[in-house]
């Protein structure tokens, strides 16, 4: 019995039982409830048919959408609140692995919940009273912290190939175990897995990354093959041992580096960059008259392979371009003789806006050498002096110098290749020189380019 409800939760559940009829909070939500976490999402189920549960909400001044309507689902709003209220249903087989090729209502909630896919996600709350129905002991696996599929796993991961990565990502995320009959059965379903959508394995990557430790998901999809069917570039890097400070393979310094993104909050991006900053290594590794390895321009192989995986993922272009600039300006090795043309220099390939994101990959990095946070007091002389640049007010683009193209345009040198490779010469001879930064100067220095070029 569960009694901090939320008072427009019983306020909805009493409209359906004046109709006689029964609804139930179901899924996350109650399993959360049982964890004594917070819920935010609000998924219903009641034996009601969608035009009836239409019929009451809008009774009740409240407004429905019909956002799944074919499944048996609409979204309510009412009181400032919303929820998705689906008929108890079951489904008939799922040929392509992803959904069911139909779905029958029912009457009883315990048929609904049999069609979930983990135990602890098959818990209905009866409403309003909190009453617990529970066919298939979710609560004592959630309390056991365990994860396993409700009836035969086989069975339920040959329904849903997102599934096993599903019972993943909730390992990941909640601490919890995968119990061995549902472990084992992954392996045995990586054809189905291979057919779900890649924006689908996406969102689920995306939660693992935002777990608290990244490293105990991927480690379960290498353990289980996932990690090779949808990260294979990420998966080659076992075994490949590197040089130097390194304590682990390039997998683990990855998986390492990541999970420090993590303990410390790091953004979306630097997770994404410092699990993928060295997956070049593999390929560009070679050794040396020593008989040593290298990696020589791993990091430009790296942002290669940044760019497939994240397009294959179909990530915004956005959140593509930031994360494959990290990982391919990530090797910089800063010492206090930098000259202040070597720091502006850093500054224009970096870009100010990506500073503070550079400075945190690098402190994964390192972190990813040992398992152990280091000093970063090198950084923070670097920054120190990057701040000092920036506050100068100095040129470190093409729109910070005196001059445009429309004004070499006004000089008789027409738009175009040329023009661009002008533009580029003149701000690499300001970031050397900030005093040539006058109109008057690069125009001078323009013309006697062109003049040698044309």
């Amino acid at each position: 019995m569960i009694k901090n409800i939320d008072s427009v939760l019983k306020e909805i559940a009493s409209l359906f039982i004046a109709e006689k009829k029964e609804i139930y909070l179901v899924g996350g939500a109650v399993r959360d409830m049982l964890r004594g976490k917070k819920i935010h999402d609000w998924d219903l189920t009641t034996n009601a048919l969608p035009e009836e549960v239409t019929a009451i909400i809008k009774k009740a001044k409240g407004k429905v959408v019909p956002t799944g309507i074919k499944h048996g689902t609409v979204t309510v709003f009412y009181k400032n609140q919303s929820a998705e209220i689906t008929t108890f249903r079951t489904e008939g087989d799922y040929t392509d692995g992803r959904r069911p090729d139909q779905i029958h209502f029912t009457s009883s909630v315990e048929e609904d919940l049999s069609r979930r896919d983990f135990t602890m996600n098959a818990i209905a709350l009866r409403l309003p009273d909190g009453a617990l129905v529970d066919p298939f002991n979710g609560e004592n696996d959630i309390k056991a912290k365990i994860i396993r599929c409700v009836g035969n796993a086989g069975e339920r991961f040959s329904e849903d190939g997102l599934r096993p990565l599903r019972a993943v990502r909730f390992a990941s995320c909640l601490g919890f175990e995968i119990e061995k009959q549902t472990l084992d059965a992954i392996p045995l379903s990586l054809s189905i897995s291979e057919k779900v959508s890649w924006e689908r394995v996406r969102d689920e990557f995306d939660k693992i990354l935002a777990s608290p430790v990244p490293s105990a998901g991927f480690r379960l999809m290498e353990k289980t093959g996932l990690l090779k069917l949808f990260l294979e570039e990420l998966s080659i890097c076992r075994g490949v041992e590197q040089k130097g400070f390194h304590e682990f393979d390039v997998l683990d310094h990855s998986l390492l580096a990541c999970d420090f993104a993590a303990e410390k909050n790091y953004s979306h991006e630097v997770r994404l960059a410092s699990l993928f900053h060295d997956i070049g290594k593999p390929s560009s590794r070679k050794k040396d008259e020593n008989g040593i390895y290298t990696f020589h321009r791993h990091e430009e192989i790296s942002a290669e392979l940044s760019r497939k995986i994240l397009n294959r993922f179909h990530y915004p272009n956005a959140v593509i371009d930031s994360v494959c600039h990290l990982v391919k300006e990530h090797m910089f090795h800063y010492t206090e003789d930098w000259t202040d043309a070597a720091v502006r220099r850093f500054i224009a390939r970096i870009k100010e806006e990506n500073l503070e994101e550079m400075y945190r990959l690098r402190r994964c990095d390192t972190y990813g050498f040992s398992g152990k946070e280091t000093n970063p007091h090198t950084l923070m002389l670097l920054a120190k002096r990057t701040d000092k640049m920036l506050e100068s007010g100095r040129a470190f683009t093409l729109k910070d110098l005196a001059v445009s193209g429309n004004d070499l345009t006004e000089e008789g040198i027409p738009p175009g290749k040329i023009m661009g490779m002008i533009l580029k010469e003149l701000l690499e001879t300001v970031l050397d020189d900030p005093e040539q930064n006058t109109r008057e100067k690069l125009l001078e220095i323009a013309r006697r380019i062109y003049k040698e070029r044309k």
